[in-house]
C-alpha cells in the first residue's frame, strides 16, 4: 500500500468509526476478536507496563446478568453478540493516571481496528460503578483488577448516522 493511501486508511477508519448499538444476530469469528485485542495490546503504556487484561463474553447467561448492571445499556449488553472487559492488573500498574490513559489508548485501538474488520462497537462505562458486581458475576478477584470499561462488538444492524463534531477551534484554547 502507497504511503497515501494508508495515511487515507488510517484518517477514513478514524472519521468514520461510530459507536453501534444495535448487531445483526451473527456471531464475529473468533480470529477477528484475537486480532482486535492483538491491536489493543500494541497500546503505549508508561514503562512499557502493558497492565490491560481481557475477559471475552460469549455467555448469553453472564450478559444478561451483567445488564442488570446498568440503567441504560440493558439490552445493548443483552443483545450484543459479544463483550469484552477490560481490566487493569493492579499488580503491573505503577501510577494509576498514567495506566488509566494506556487502557484508554487500548480500547481505542480495539475499537479501531474492529470498525476496520467490518464489527461494530460500543464502549460501555455507565458500568463500572457495579464494578465489583461485575466482577463476582466473572469470577475475578477484587483486588487484582481494576475495570476500565465493557465493550460491546457485533457485525452492525445501526443505520442511524454519526454523531457530529464541534469545529476544531471550539477545542483549541490558544495556539502560541
Amino acid at each position: 500500500m502507497e504511503e497515501k493511501q494508508f495515511q487515507e486508511a488510517v484518517f477514513k477508519t478514524i472519521f468514520e468509526r461510530r459507536s453501534v448499538r444495535r448487531y445483526l444476530e451473527k456471531i464475529p469469528e473468533r480470529e477477528k476478536i484475537i486480532k482486535i485485542l492483538e491491536a489493543g495490546i500494541w497500546a503505549p503504556s508508561g514503562h512499557n507496563n502493558q497492565p490491560w487484561r481481557f475477559v471475552i463474553i460469549w455467555s448469553e447467561e453472564i450478559k444478561r446478568k451483567l445488564s442488570e448492571f446498568v440503567k441504560y445499556s440493558k439490552e445493548l449488553i443483552k443483545n450484543a453478540p459479544l463483550l469484552i472487559g477490560v481490566f487493569l492488573d493492579k499488580n503491573t500498574m505503577y501510577d494509576k493516571i498514567k495506566d488509566h490513559q494506556s487502557a484508554g489508548a487500548c480500547i481505542q485501538n480495539m475499537l479501531l481496528s474492529a470498525y476496520a474488520l467490518g464489527l461494530g462497537t460500543c464502549w460501555i462505562g455507565e458500568i463500572l460503578k457495579n464494578e465489583d458486581k461485575v466482577k463476582d458475576i466473572l469470577g475475578l478477584s477484587q483486588d487484582e483488577y481494576e475495570m476500565c470499561a465493557l465493550i460491546a462488538i457485533g457485525y452492525p444492524d445501526d443505520k442511524s448516522k454519526r454523531a457530529g463534531r464541534y469545529s476544531l477551534e471550539h477545542f483549541i484554547i490558544k495556539e502560541l
